[in-house]
């Protein structure tokens, strides 16, 4: 398609899309005028759908009207809330039902599962990640390795970028598990970088660990909601995720898990055990010795936050009625419109001096290297209301994300750079 960086394109463009009408199911901070500002920063937390403060209502009116017998009593019985996220989330993550849970957070499910599924033994004690993970997933990994007594120094090995550049090659990341093989524990990888928004190779990673014996796991949290997986088909064994940034289910809200379905039946595995993670028949038994529920189940410890769930269930019935498969679609022909009007700006606008780091290889994220005054031009564009973030030492992220953001954002999100720039 031959891009224009036009008002008139972009409303053309919007005009002609077929999940044009779902941005009208969110709602959009404003402007002191009160227009709606360019919210690009899915990446970090989506925002919020109508309708979230009916489904808290409904949680809320029964917890006032049944108080403890909500739990069997309520429209939403309580004690099976959890249930009806198996469906949407396998959908989400390409998975079977069996396999996901709605469940704590991210971080702390990450620990959860490599109770699970880090076990270092002789000479495999070690774990892989990507250099510059986020910096939850680094003290995560640093502190089960110390956990063990190991020191991570030794043991944490980090796949950077070649000199010069800011992307990962899949050939390198493959050989470096290639050539730590004999010591590798763990695979831990982002499955996007929050930094780069660089998409990994997931597929390609989880199968040469499957060859190698070596279990892998990925953090999901700029992943889920934002590209095409297939957990269960690529035989990754474990991943976690947040649901509040591309799955806009509220700040802190709700994280999920996936455990692959070769690992549940295996009642040896480790884990850190509660209660909501036996089958649901024996919860109110109070019996002594953990039974794992099957699946992912078995790894919940408590009952369901129900109040973060309600909006959870509202924003994942949105995505999945927008379709994964539309919503890739409208994601790509968003970031390649996103890139050409940057790339227009910069060519007619004297004083730009940034760089794309992001691969072809990537999710709704662009993040943009800024020369020089970067750190300015992000307040100045702030000020006009544009909502990107700025992540040390000089890159701004955004993502055009495809369920609200329309192109004619994108051309906004342009026109304010160059004013910003000229003034």
């Amino acid at each position: 398609m031959e891009y224009q960086n036009t008002l008139d394109f972009a409303k053309s463009r919007d005009q002609a899309e077929e999940l044009r009408t779902f941005r009208d199911r969110f709602l959009f901070p404003k402007r002191e005028d009160g227009s709606s500002k360019v919210y690009f920063t899915g990446n970090s937390l989506g925002l919020q759908p109508k309708g979230s403060l009916d489904r808290l209502k409904i949680e809320l009116d029964d917890w006032a009207k049944y108080g403890v017998d909500g739990h069997f009593d309520a429209r939403n019985p309580w004690f099976s809330y959890h249930e009806p996220f198996r469906e949407p989330l396998a959908a989400v993550v390409g998975a079977k039902p069996i396999e996901v849970a709605a469940m704590g957070s991210l971080t702390a499910n990450l620990h959860f599962l490599m109770v699970s599924f880090f076990n270092p033994k002789g000479k495999k004690c070690k774990i892989l990640c990507e250099a510059k993970a986020f910096p939850s997933d680094q003290y995560a990994l640093e502190t089960q390795l110390k956990h063990y007594g190991l020191d991570p120094k030794e043991n944490l090995i980090e796949v950077a970028p070649r000199e010069g550049e800011h992307a990962l090659r899949e050939e390198d990341i493959l050989q470096a598990i290639k050539d730590h093989q004999a010591e590798l524990a763990l695979i831990m990888i982002g499955g996007v970088n929050y930094y780069s928004g660089q998409l990994m190779p997931m597929e390609a990673i989880a199968k040469l660990a499957q060859e190698l014996g070596i279990t892998v796991g990925f953090d999901l949290a700029h992943a889920a909601g934002n590209v095409k997986l297939a957990l269960h088909d690529w035989g990754v064994d474990f991943a976690a995720w947040c649901s509040y940034k591309y799955l806009n289910s509220g700040p802190g809200s709700v994280a999920g898990i996936f455990v692959h379905e070769k690992h549940s039946q295996n009642h040896e595995l480790d884990r850190f055990a509660g209660w909501w993670g036996v089958p649901a028949q024996d919860r109110f038994m109070m019996a002594p010795g953990f039974k794992p529920a099957a699946g992912a189940d078995a790894w919940q410890l408590s009952n369901a936050p129900v109040l973060a769930m309600a909006v959870h269930k509202l924003a994942l019935e949105i995505h999945l009625e927008a379709g994964v498969d539309r919503l890739i679609n409208k994601q790509k022909q968003l970031w390649e419109y996103t890139r050409f009007v940057l790339n227009d700006t910069s060519s007619r606008t004297p004083g730009v001096n940034f760089e794309l780091i992001t691969p072809e290889s990537h999710g709704a994220q662009l993040s943009l290297l800024l020369h020089g005054e970067g750190k300015e031009l992000f307040n100045k564009i702030s000020e006009k209301g544009v909502v990107v973030d700025w992540r040390e030492p000089n890159v701004i992220r955004l993502a055009p994300t495809p369920l609200y953001n329309s192109f004619e954002d994108v051309y906004e999100f342009g026109k304010l750079i160059s004013e910003s720039i000229s003034n």
